[in-house]
């Protein structure tokens, strides 16, 4: 049996949040999601004290495509590190931090409108 790595390819609007997981294209994921132009993955973050550059490896790989990262940070809105925001400004990235719940509804919209946006949500109960 072989075990992969959670991934939809594609762009698909957030149905659900919350339960410590993501609804979305018909299907449930459990815990955080990475939400980005080549799809939607699994993200093995529980908090925010987590964040670094590697954390948002895929992002800065794919940044030619992002103009606008949103940073759901959990149930409250967290600051992000500097040297991290300093790493976002030079790809380019408008990174957003704040509460996993407005960053998915943030999300939704701006990607309603066929914008250059991305995700990166903690999950919450």
């Amino acid at each position: 049996m072989e075990v992969r790595d959670a991934h939809f390819p594609g762009r698909a609007p957030l149905d659900a949040y919350g339960d410590g997981g993501f609804r979305f294209a018909n299907m449930s994921h459990r815990g955080s999601l990475l939400c980005v132009p080549s799809g939607i993955y699994g993200w093995n973050l529980t908090d925010p004290s987590q964040f670094d550059a590697t954390a948002f490896e895929r992002v800065f790989e794919e940044h030619d495509d992002i103009e606008v990262l949103l940073i759901g940070t959990g149930k409250d809105l967290r600051p992000l590190p500097e040297e991290l925001k300093a790493a976002f400004r030079e790809a380019g990235i408008l990174a957003d931090p704040m509460s996993t719940g407005a960053a998915v509804r943030t999300y939704n919209v701006l990607l309603s409108e066929d914008r250059a946006v991305a995700a990166a949500l903690l999950a919450v109960d």
